[in-house]
């Protein structure tokens, strides 16, 4: 069995996301959508909540969720994974996860690190982004899993 991990902060979780996770599943038999903290982030979602959020939107049973506090190539090892896949939004995206996949390798030999482009319709489109939108009270609904968009209105408007 050909496992995948996707990592990522998804705070929260976009379209985008999801699109390049799906994608995965027809490469992959079995992806893992692996969230995890970024020190470098101020995160309006928990761990816990990020995790609930990916619930509600994923409907495929190939995918699984989990989170991990420790270096991805640790978890990478455990689980088995075959491959890190990672979205690609523009060439900027790529020095940083084109760094990552080195390191990666030289740390687990046993692991490939592949890059899936973003659609065009997504190239823009960040978790920051869809934050900012909503806390100058835009419409995040383009952006988002319908299943969560009230949550992310709620949360970042202050009622949570």
């Amino acid at each position: 069995m050909k496992i995948a991990i996707c990592p990522g902060s998804f705070d929260p979780i976009t379209l985008g996301h999801l699109d390049i996770i799906e994608r995965a599943t027809e490469l992959f038999d079995r992806v893992i959508i692996l969230v995890m903290s970024n020190s470098a982030k101020q995160s309006a979602f928990t761990v816990e909540e990020r995790i609930e959020l990916i619930k509600k939107c994923i409907k495929n049973e190939k995918i699984e969720v989990d989170t991990f506090d420790g270096l991805l190539i640790d978890y990478a090892k455990k689980s088995g994974a075959a491959a890190i896949v990672k979205g690609l939004r523009a060439v900027s995206d790529f020095d940083y996860e084109f760094q990552q996949a080195l390191i990666n390798k030289s740390l687990y030999p046993k692991t490939e690190t592949v890059f899936l482009p973003a659609k065009g319709e997504n190239m823009f489109l960040s978790s920051s982004m869809v934050k900012e939108i909503c806390r100058l009270n835009g419409d995040i609904s383009p952006y988002v899993p319908e299943e969560i968009t009230n949550d992310i209105y709620l949360r970042c408007k202050g009622d949570k």
